[in-house]
């Protein structure tokens, strides 16, 4: 039986390894579909396309993975690309239209050490530069902690309980799977509400937009052009949109909440992820040692026995 070739590396057969990897993206509801399919037409095709899986050796892999590293790629995106790559033989195995051996698949270490986080002054900063339809997300992220573009944009109002002060994740639909909830704080339903009171006022315009954070009555779904525009005008030029969840994860571990308790809140599943998101700033060390300065308790000295 003919092997396959390698994922979307070539698109013509059905035998193809990357369809495979495709199909199963979609069948699991995986939102990265269309950063799988990027990375397999920019960067694995150019290099695999009609080779056959037999042919692949590790020798190649860790080639290709100096050019991506040279060409100006991370260890982290490089890995992402190696773990198609990883899918393709797995699946192609598991379908039975590959009986050879699988190569050990040589991932790069990753020295992804969180650094960059706001405090309330640059957030503050940062939305003043930002469009008003994109202040309140912002906010949002700021305080809870949740990924932006994958589970704060897409929010409807059905997962928002304002009575009982809570806003929902169902499980399916966030990365790890699972479930969250998030009781409001005050800040949380000062945002949620002013959203509400938008949401009625479009209403009585006879618009009926579903999600809590839009556009004129329509969701939004991308704003990196806004954010960099305004972190630039800001003075704080380079921060990630993602920088706003390593700040609440912050704000959590300052605030004193437990960590399995922060853990529930922000959606870390291990707490070998959630320690990296634990920063320290220059400012917790002088206020940390600022406390050295107060009283010191001095233990009494102790008598010579006669």
């Amino acid at each position: 039986m003919p092997c396959p070739q390698i994922a979307g590396f070539q698109l013509s057969t059905e035998d193809d390894a990357a369809k495979d990897v495709e199909a199963d993206y979609k069948v699991n509801g995986k939102k990265s579909l269309k950063g799988l399919e990027r990375k397999i037409r920019l960067h694995l095709k150019p290099v695999f396309g009609g080779r056959r899986l037999s042919s692949i050796s590790v020798g190649d892999l860790r080639t290709f993975s100096a050019n991506r590293l040279e060409a100006g790629a991370t260890p982290a995106e490089v890995n992402r690309e190696l773990a198609i790559v990883r899918r393709a033989f797995r699946l192609a195995v598991e379908n039975e239209r590959y009986h050879g051996r699988v190569p050990k698949i040589p991932m790069l270490q990753e020295r992804n050490v969180r650094t960059g986080f706001f405090d309330d002054a640059m957030v503050d900063a940062v939305e003043s530069h930002l469009p008003k339809s994109l202040k309140p997300v912002v906010r949002f992220a700021y305080i809870t902690g949740w990924r932006v573009h994958s589970e704060v944009l897409p929010i409807e109002w059905r997962q928002v309980d304002r009575q009982s002060g809570e806003v929902r994740l169902e499980p399916g639909t966030t990365k790890n799977q699972a479930g969250r909830v998030f009781p409001f704080t005050d800040s949380l339903r000062a945002v949620l509400d002013a959203q509400w009171a938008e949401h009625e006022a479009l209403k009585k315009k006879g618009t009926i937009c579903r999600y809590v954070f839009h556009r004129n009555g329509k969701g939004v779904t991308d704003f990196r052009g806004a954010w960099d525009s305004a972190c630039e005008a800001a003075g704080c030029p380079g921060m990630l949109v993602h920088d706003l969840r390593r700040s609440a994860v912050r704000n959590m571990e300052r605030a004193g909440l437990s960590r399995s308790v922060a853990m529930q809140l922000t959606g870390h599943k291990t707490e070998a992820v959630y320690r990296r998101y634990a920063i320290t700033s220059e400012a917790d060390l002088r206020e940390g040692v600022e406390r050295l300065n107060g009283p010191q308790t001095t233990a009494p000295k102790r008598g010579v026995a006669g």
